[in-house]
């Protein structure tokens, strides 16, 4: 199996561990709990308590300096061991080897030419850290008793990760030694480096992140040194804030949603090996076969021996990548920005507008995405903007004329305008609201492109800049899309251009279009959220990067499984609670709610 592992206590600069008494610890940490735990600040003051949340999380790290884990040598000599150890524990290995991709970072080199299709990479179940493998662990205890445990099944894989690293015998020790000592998501930032992130759509959850981390740490601290059940967990002697961040962005960038073994229920899941893989544009390709009970994954393409095999982590958006997998992707064709609409409850017309929404399937109130493409906006946000926009008698037209049932197939299908002056009403609406966004940045297009060509950029203010620009650059094409619609349809109106009329015959069209603007709106899953729901990655939000990752489990039509992405905004920095008794859900919300 190679070389014995080489677990080390990570030494001061000074060569001592800094003297800190029990007590002492436990007056920071409570004084964290305490600051993490108070109720969410005014608008305009997040910034102001993340860096006194900050400030308190540094004097603990000073203290705690010199306590960590971390292993001798480079993570490069760990990677022979990985694939030694999972050849012998059933997994494929032999199409491909890790290998270093520059700026990617690590990946899966093809070491043979691999087609299309072909599956050339399968991990047993018994290799997948799971919560079932936590549970029957040395922290089954813990967990048997522990609400927030049993209700948050990644920190139970976050803890679950920290006990088998501090365990020399551990199986799972050639997969936690080749993971990376440090990451590239925002928890891992300086201070000045999320700071680069204001006035982008993306600092609230980076800073409700750090927050959530800050606070789960305190609480499970104050746990392992005084629970009971924790006394034989190998965390009670160092258990710093340095391992929790580790261990939390270890999970949030790797975790996956599998099937038990029994296929009845879904959970919590690290794929070792597997989630090496980096993310390119394409198609779901991995899935978990039962029968097997193992995680299968087929080529994505066509490889030749040498080159780096790819993954599709499905359509997040560069803000998701950045928050919970740490990596900014530039060609990223599932790009999005968030805008809230809704419709004033104090309006004249509010009653009518909320009626025709419900009927379309939408809420009165929601967060909409705009999009890196053309057409910039959604079948849904379509139609929420024609409603948005029209007069009373409209309105009327749609809840009581003549195939008024049958117009609300046609509220999201381009092909069908409500007239013209609603069309020139809703496009001017998205380019002044786009136009106004763009206003609320911190800098300019031009001023983040100058920035992205100074040499000395540190890797994460570059993320953070070109997350910035390519925000501005979506608004930006978004509102320059209305303008071109509203001259377009101004000319409509101009010319007396007669308004295209719905058939019944054109039920085809609605329903068998590929195109998501000709799609009946009532008939599709509704991709956006109510106002105070969190936002969930549509679609296929899969998994892993070399070095980040996540994904999910969705069960489809024909009954197969098939492997797809968490959403990240499901488990901000392991915030998401999953379900709980009704007997402690306060007490998980207190440590959970943002």
């Amino acid at each position: 199996m190679g070389k014995k592992s080489r677990v080390k206590i990570q030494k001061s600069g000074s060569g001592a561990t800094p003297v800190v008494t029990p007590k002492e610890m436990m007056n920071l940490i409570a004084e964290l709990l305490q600051k993490c735990s108070s109720a969410a600040p005014s608008a305009g003051k997040e910034w102001e308590e993340y860096t006194q949340i900050r400030g308190l999380v540094e004097k603990i790290r000073k203290k705690q300096k010199g306590m960590s884990i971390l292993f001798d040598g480079s993570r490069d000599d760990y990677f022979p061991d990985l694939m030694s150890w999972a050849q012998e524990s059933g997994a494929s290995c032999d199409g491909f080897t890790v290998a270093n991709f520059g700026t990617e970072g690590y990946g899966l080199r093809a070491t043979r030419d691999i087609k299309a299709e072909e599956l050339f990479l399968w991990i047993p179940r018994k290799m997948l850290m799971t919560v079932e493998s936590a549970q029957n662990s040395v922290m089954g205890p813990l967990y048997s008793q522990d609400r927030i445990l049993q209700a948050m099944g990644n920190v139970t894989l976050a803890f679950h990760l920290l006990c088998e690293r501090a365990n020399p015998d551990s199986f799972w020790l050639p997969y936690i030694r080749s993971l990376p000592q440090e990451y590239d998501t925002p928890l891992f930032y300086q201070q000045d480096e999320v700071q680069l992130l204001l006035g982008t759509q993306a600092v609230q959850d980076v800073l409700s992140q750090y927050k959530n981390t800050a606070r789960q740490y305190a609480y499970f601290y104050k746990l392992v040194q005084t629970h009971p059940a924790a006394s034989k967990l190998p965390l009670k002697d160092s258990f710093t804030f340095d391992d929790y961040r580790w261990a939390v962005s270890s999970v949030m960038t790797r975790q996956n949603q599998i099937p038990t073994e029994d296929g009845g229920r879904i959970t919590l899941a690290l794929i070792p090996l597997w989630d090496m893989c980096n993310h390119t544009n394409g198609l779901i390709t991995t899935g978990y076969n039962l029968e097997d009970d193992r995680c299968e994954c087929v080529a994505l393409q066509d490889y030749k021996e040498n080159e780096q095999i790819y993954i599709f982590y499905g359509t997040r958006s560069n803000a998701e990548f950045v928050i919970h997998n740490g990596f900014f992707f530039q060609d990223n064709a599932h790009d999005r920005v968030k805008i809230k609409l809704g419709v004033s409850k104090s309006e004249r017309l509010y009653a009518m507008k909320a009626e025709v929404l419900a009927r379309a399937g939408i809420p009165a109130s929601c967060v909409f995405a705009v999009h890196c493409n053309e057409p910039p906006i959604s079948a849904q946000l379509l139609a929420f903007l024609r409603v948005f926009c029209m007069t009373e008698e409209e309105l009327k037209d749609y809840l009581l004329g003549d195939g008024a049932v049958n117009k609300i197939f046609t509220l999201g299908n381009s092909e069908f305008p409500v007239s013209w002056e609603n069309e020139i009403k809703m496009w001017t609406f998205l380019e002044t609201r786009a136009a106004l966004l763009l206003k609320t940045y911190k800098t300019t297009s031009q001023e983040d492109s100058s920035m992205l060509e100074k040499a000395d950029l540190s890797l994460n203010s570059r993320v953070a800049v070109q997350l910035s620009l390519a925000e501005k650059q979506i608004l930006e094409k978004a509102s320059a899309s209305g303008r071109a619609k509203r001259l377009h349809f101004e000319k409509k109106l101009e010319e007396g251009a007669p308004l295209p009329r719905y058939e019944e015959s054109d039920i085809a069209l609605l329903e068998n279009s590929d195109a998501d603007s000709k799609l009946p709106i009532i008939l599709r899953k509704l991709e956006e959220v109510e106002e105070g729901q969190e936002i969930q990655v549509e679609e296929h939000s899969h998994f892993l990067n070399g070095d980040k990752a996540a994904a999910g489990l969705d069960q489809e039509a024909n009954g197969g499984l098939t492997l797809e992405g968490i959403s990240g905004d499901g488990d901000s920095a392991l915030d998401s609670i999953g379900s709980s008794t009704q007997k402690s859900q306060k007490e998980v919300a207190n440590l959970s709610a943002s």
